[in-house]
């Protein structure tokens, strides 16, 4: 329980923005699938599209803090290396 009026400050504060990096995660989540749908249906043309974009949000998150730079490097790894293999 927070007592002094800057711990008090804080749980808000803490509440807030887990709310809101709630939303750029489930955000970021749902950019990867978009790659990994295109990438099961066998289109390399939109999972290329897809992983531009999903790049974009991934890195714009790993900057904020919301991943590790190589959480981000190592997903954007992966869909690389899937899209390599539709062609």
């Amino acid at each position: 329980m927070a007592n002094s009026a800057g711990s008090k400050k804080r749980a808000r504060q803490a509440v807030k923005s887990r709310a809101h990096n709630g939303s750029l995660r489930s955000m970021v989540r749902t950019y990867l699938k978009k790659v990994d749908a295109a990438i099961e249906a066998g289109n390399q043309a939109d999972a290329q599209a897809a992983y531009v974009l999903a790049t974009s949000k991934l890195d714009k998150a790993a900057d904020k803090g919301l991943y590790h730079k190589n959480k981000a490097a190592r997903h954007k790894s992966r869909l690389s290396a899937k899209i390599k293999a539709l062609a």
